[in-house]
């Protein structure tokens, strides 16, 4: 039986929380006796199931439950369209294809974080649903990303409208600059057309105060936003804010559109590099290199210092396998493969360029390598057609690799007076004409590595 098949089967037509904890959390016998992992973890289930607003957990504990409380939890009608939804996300790569799994992992992990924004959609489709066209009232037609996009585009009716708007309160607040500044941000860059504020954790408590109100309370409906960092006392925040600040993006203009919680522009974004998460109003991705190139363009060079910490880790190493995808693939489409190294720290020690990408990239490694005084190791596959000499002052390198290069065919031959390099590797890059200086201090281990040890 499939696995959608299965997960009907148990939630649909049983709602027990023991057998889903039984087929979902251990692990399957498969064809021919072969034992399966288990579909989910204990705590994704729970989130999942969690997050179903037709889920009754009659005062029980899922984190702490025994199995005979866990009896006494009714799972709600959404739970297999979540767990479905969590365990095929959407991605942009096909299975093995590189970064497949990558990207996979980083949509689960955003699913969990964003549960309690699609729990939210799943009320107002309950709420709504008998106002929607026939073919949108099963939420098995809709994804994550669309079930939210149809409700964010859906009008109801305009006397329906009118009975909701008698009954909730509605709160006016003066449109004003005065709520750009915040005691828990600053006002980083202020440009002809938008006003850039940075969140940082230095400001403590302070921090999170800020992330709230710039994000309007999470009240989207109202005008505000549906990031997970805006809630009061979101525990999101601090998470994000220990990686890096967060910065968030006002247009000047708010050409009569505002928030009613704060009066802020409805026009804003939300930036937070580490996680390469660059998000409007409502929490969707934009298309970075576009806008910056665009309508952002005044912030382009503000923010390539932002841009340039988030290829290293911790500023100490360099780790490229694509050039397409990722922090890497957008700072090149915005500021050019020349700017790529002269934009790294000096206190790289790591720097690793590996071409796995179809085209043929080719990196142009500059003299002003040598500024990295404390690089021991150089990995650099199929990217190059030459190397500096200056590469012969790096005085702490102790591995070097070029390996793949088919269209390298000289490297310096002062290499040999590194006194700390003991290794190079020229496996694949077999056009290399090898000075004759490392023949006779290396040993020629075969297959295009060297022993550069006395």
């Amino acid at each position: 039986m499939k696995f959608t098949s299965i997960v009907k089967t148990i939630i649909l037509e049983q709602s027990r929380m023991e057998v889903l904890l039984d087929k979902l959390t251990k692990p399957q016998v498969g064809n021919e006796g072969k034992q399966l992992k288990p579909f989910l973890s204990k705590d994704e289930l729970f989130a999942l199931i969690g997050a179903d607003p037709d889920t009754k957990l009659n005062d029980v504990d899922l984190s702490t439950a025994g199995k005979e409380e866990l009896k006494k939890v009714k799972v709600g009608k959404f739970s297999n369209w979540l767990v479905k939804n969590y365990l095929k996300p959407t991605t942009e790569t096909n299975p093995g294809e590189t970064g497949y799994d990558r990207e996979v992992k980083e949509k689960k992990r955003v699913f969990i974080e964003d549960l309690f924004k699609v729990k939210d959609d799943l009320k107002k489709f309950t709420k709504f649903n008998k106002y929607f066209p026939e073919d949108k009232r099963d939420i098995n037609k809709f994804t994550i990303d669309s079930l939210f996009q149809f409700l964010d585009s859906f009008e109801l009716p305009e006397n329906i409208k009118k009975k909701l708007e008698k009954t909730e309160l509605k709160k006016e607040i003066r449109k004003t600059r005065e709520g750009f500044s915040h005691p828990g941000g600053e006002i980083e860059f202020e440009g002809p057309n938008y006003t850039v504020i940075k969140i940082d954790k230095d400001k403590g408590p302070l921090a999170n105060e800020a992330a709230t109100w710039y994000g309007g309370f999470y009240d989207y409906d109202n005008g505000e936003s549906r990031w997970c960092t805006s809630p009061p006392n979101a525990s999101y925040t601090s998470g994000y804010l220990k990686n890096g600040p967060l910065y968030v993006i006002f247009a000047n203009d708010d050409k009569g559109k505002v928030g009613k919680r704060t009066g802020l522009p409805q026009e804003r974004y939300q930036f937070h590099f580490p996680s390469n998460q660059f998000m409007d109003r409502a929490d969707r991705s934009i298309d970075l290199v576009g806008e910056l190139n665009g309508k952002f363009s005044e912030l382009k060079d503000y923010f390539k210092p932002e841009f340039a910490k988030g290829l290293t880790t911790g500023g100490e190493k360099l780790v490229i396998d694509s050039f397409s995808s990722g922090a890497i693939g957008k700072f090149i489409a915005l500021y050019g493969l020349d700017d790529l190294i002269k934009s790294l720290p000096d206190t790289l020690k790591e720097f690793q360029i590996q071409n796995r990408d179809k085209n043929e990239i080719i990196v142009k490694i500059p003299e002003e390598i040598s500024r990295f005084k404390d690089l021991n190791m150089i990995l650099l596959d199929n990217c190059i057609d030459s190397i500096p000499d200056s590469i012969c002052t790096l005085g702490n390198l102790r591995f070097l690799a070029l390996i793949n290069n088919k269209k390298l065919t000289s490297i310096p031959g002062c290499i040999v007076n590194l006194d700390k390099l003991f290794f190079l590797n020229l496996k694949g890059s077999d056009n290399v004409n090898v000075p004759e200086e490392i023949k006779a201090k290396g040993t020629d281990m075969g297959g295009g590595m060297w022993d550069l040890k006395d």
